[in-house]
């Protein structure tokens, strides 16, 4: 496992349009991992929900057959010029999550999906989608731990990021009891960002948080359909 700050990792994004999630510090712990898998020629990788193409394209430049997916048209868009600006071929399609892939399976699934605990039950709009993720952060979460086991062949693995916030106890349990192998690959403690800032008092309400706490824990939850 590793622990500290990320910086060794660039993600090849060139642009972002206004609503899609810019790379941070959890795209590039992803990357890292995603790179330790050793994907490349012959590797079938699906991204669920790709935002700006961050990690579509750099498994594309290793060589990997990907598809990427997401919701939002704007972050489909970005991922397909992204693509195009690193001379990558990449199969993008709007979709909720393996809705357009249905019946396919793949060999790595990556994920950085939203999941940020947030005030409120309804689905976010706006900007916000890209990280609200309703009030316990797992609203995208637990939907990607269900379909991975169908989307993933034997022997595939899915990697995904989130906040320790959002409950990673909970994620490898539910991983586990859907018959996939889970564990905690990476840490990594990183200052709150301007989303987490503005809504501390929330979180310490919600008892997420304690008084002094302004740092949070990602986690990549790497897990194998063995």
């Amino acid at each position: 496992m590793s622990m500290g700050t990320i910086s060794l990792t660039r993600p090849y994004t060139r642009m972002t349009l206004p609503g899609v999630y810019r790379p941070q510090e959890d795209t590039r712990l992803l990357l890292r991992a995603l790179y330790r898998e050793g994907v490349g020629a012959g590797t079938e990788l699906l991204d669920l929900g790709s935002g700006s193409g961050a990690l579509a394209v750099g498994a594309a430049r290793r060589g990997a057959r990907v598809t990427a997916v997401d919701i939002c048209w704007q972050a489909v868009l970005t991922t397909r010029v992204n693509a195009w600006l690193a001379r990558q071929r990449l199969t993008v399609c709007r979709s909720d999550l393996t809705a357009a892939v249905r019946g396919r399976s793949f060999d790595v699934l990556v994920s950085n999906p939203p999941y940020v605990p947030a005030p409120g039950t309804r689905m976010p709009r706006g900007p916000a989608r890209a990280w609200d993720a309703g009030r316990d952060g797992r609203l995208l979460v637990d939907r990607i731990c269900d379909v991975a086991p169908r989307a993933l062949r034997p022997g595939g693995v899915l990697l995904m990021v989130h906040s320790g916030l959002c409950g990673t106890e909970d994620t490898l349990e539910r991983l586990t009891s859907a018959g996939l192998r889970a564990s905690v690959s990476d840490r990594a403690v990183i200052p709150f960002g301007p989303v987490m800032r503005s809504r501390r008092a929330w979180l310490r309400w919600q008892g997420l948080l304690d008084e002094v706490q302004d740092t949070e824990e990602l986690v990549i939850i790497r897990a194998e359909n063995f």
